[in-house]
């Protein structure tokens, strides 16, 4: 069983930064591909960077250059990083994991939400201009 918790949303101004942390009980980054997700009001879930279990990271075209995901495997967080930020980024962003095969590496379909199996309760994130 994994569990996640989100924490580090708020209200900042166009060109701010936020650090999400996701605080993780039972993930184990070689057998779980762990992602963020955002959802905006009215709008469908979208994926925004994911951490797979051969290490590899990958940001969708929108947020590269200003987002990026680690893992602090000692506190067993993930965060997701974000600079300069936008009126666009403005979501409730939410962590979420997998089981995966060790060394696998993320093709486009780790964007599907139907395959992630945790979830955690989300935060808001509201960027003004």
């Amino acid at each position: 069983q994994v569990q996640l918790a989100e924490s580090g949303g708020g209200s900042v101004q166009s060109g701010g930064s936020l650090r999400l942390s996701c605080v993780t009980s039972g993930y184990r980054p070689g057998y779980h591909r762990i992602s963020w997700f955002r959802q905006a009001a009215g709008e469908e879930r979208e994926g925004v960077a994911t951490r797979d279990t051969d290490g590899s990271v990958t940001v969708i075209e929108a947020v590269k250059g200003r987002f990026t995901i680690s893992l602090d495997n000692a506190e067993s967080t993930v965060y997701l990083q974000m600079d300069s930020l936008k009126p666009e980024d403005t979501a409730t962003y939410y962590c979420a994991a997998v089981r995966r095969k060790p060394r696998s590496r993320s093709g486009p379909g780790w964007r599907d939400t139907e395959q992630y199996t945790y979830w955690g309760q989300g935060t808001q994130v509201t960027v003004s201009s």
